[in-house]
């Protein structure tokens, strides 16, 4: 396989890097994921898209739902001749993984995208604006390996003093990030969108339904391809627009991922993610009197003293001890979980033994 055959995946992220994580399998032919759709995969190839599955030896080596190729995902896949079809043999090693907790008790991992350079959180200025949920995105976005980049949508609906506030509230929470206010009505600060979309760049648009995720993805398509639909008034509630994700090649270069709307996200691993999220506690933290301090009643506290003369808001140390609970409660899951995993694995070793030996 040489370089030469693989050109036309350079627009959609092939690079060196990945080039040479392919050349484990020379005698397969690379492709991205596009569309997942109950085990089937639109896939972009040097050939065109292909449909595809995974082989058998794949299926029975996968052990959880997370071990299956997702959206954004580089395989490795032999085409069928003369179909448009191929059957996927390996991913290779994944560079970022955006996940959060399955819904429901399960403590299990469900992929959202992967392989992402960058992360849209859309949050609509007129109804949708919530910093305890923003926290929660920047906490997953990096965790999973991409930078994130704070979209206050539908400005064109608000006044520019509201406008501003906003900004600044987002600023407390999101240190450091890149907050762009636009409106893709009349245009303003959409711009500053293009900035982050470049040939062979990876974006993914997250935020709630109904926020103004398919209007981005049309105004950076140039085309209305996406439907969109209106926050409903009264219960601030988005009507669902997106039902599946879907990897979309962009004019100005690269590709984007659009996700189906999450109101509500689970965190499935941030304890990283939750030491850059909340830089600000925790370098007041290294102030505090007692290194165990909890930030509750004990003297020399620096934390209590910064929400006391105003440079902390209480209500983002609440929200804080909240992530911190629930990551814990998580870890003892996954742990439990784990263990079930590994005696599963053990059992279909054993099994597979038992009938070497029949």
């Amino acid at each position: 396989m040489t370089r030469t055959k693989n050109e036309s995946l350079v627009r959609i992220g092939w690079n060196k890097e990945w080039q040479e994580k392919a050349e484990a399998y020379p005698e397969l032919v690379p492709g991205r994921i596009v569309v997942e759709h109950k085990r089937l995969y639109r896939i972009e190839t040097s050939k065109g898209l292909l449909i595809g599955e995974v082989s058998g030896k794949f299926r029975h080596a996968a052990e959880e739902r997370e071990d299956y190729p997702a959206v954004g995902d580089w395989v490795m896949l032999t085409p069928f001749q003369g179909e448009e079809k191929a059957i996927i043999h390996a991913i290779l090693p994944r560079v970022s993984k955006f996940s959060r907790k399955m819904a429901g008790e399960t403590s299990g991992e469900q992929i959202v995208a992967v392989n992402i350079d960058t992360v849209f959180l859309v949050m609509a200025l007129n109804q949708d604006f919530n910093l305890r949920r923003l926290e929660r995105y920047l906490l997953s976005t990096w965790e999973s390996g991409a930078n994130p980049v704070v979209v206050l949508s539908k400005s064109d609906l608000c006044e520019e003093e509201e406008i501003l506030d906003k900004v600044q509230q987002a600023e407390t929470a999101a240190l450091g990030v890149p907050i762009i206010a636009c409106s893709t009505v009349n245009g303003h600060g959409a711009g500053g969108l293009l900035e982050h979309v470049n040939e062979g760049a990876t974006v993914a648009v997250m935020g709630s339904s109904g926020v103004g995720k398919s209007s981005i993805i049309n105004f950076l398509l140039q085309e209305d391809r996406m439907v969109t639909h209106e926050i409903r008034e009264g219960d601030d509630r988005g009507k669902h627009t997106t039902t599946h994700r879907e990897l979309l090649k962009l004019p100005s270069g690269g590709v984007m991922i659009d996700t189906p709307g999450m109101r509500e996200l689970q965190l499935w691993e941030s304890e990283g993610g939750l030491e850059q999220g909340f830089r600000d506690i925790e370098t007041l933290a290294l102030n505090c009197q007692f290194r165990d301090c909890k930030h509750e009643n004990e003297p020399g506290c620096a934390v209590a003293e910064a929400i006391e003369d105003g440079t902390l808001d209480a209500s983002r140390l609440a929200s804080y001890r909240k992530l911190q609970k629930e990551l814990a409660y998580m870890e003892r899951k996954s742990n439990k979980r784990e263990q079930l995993l590994e005696k599963k694995k053990w059992k279909k070793i054993s099994q597979s033994q038992k009938n070497m030996r029949k």
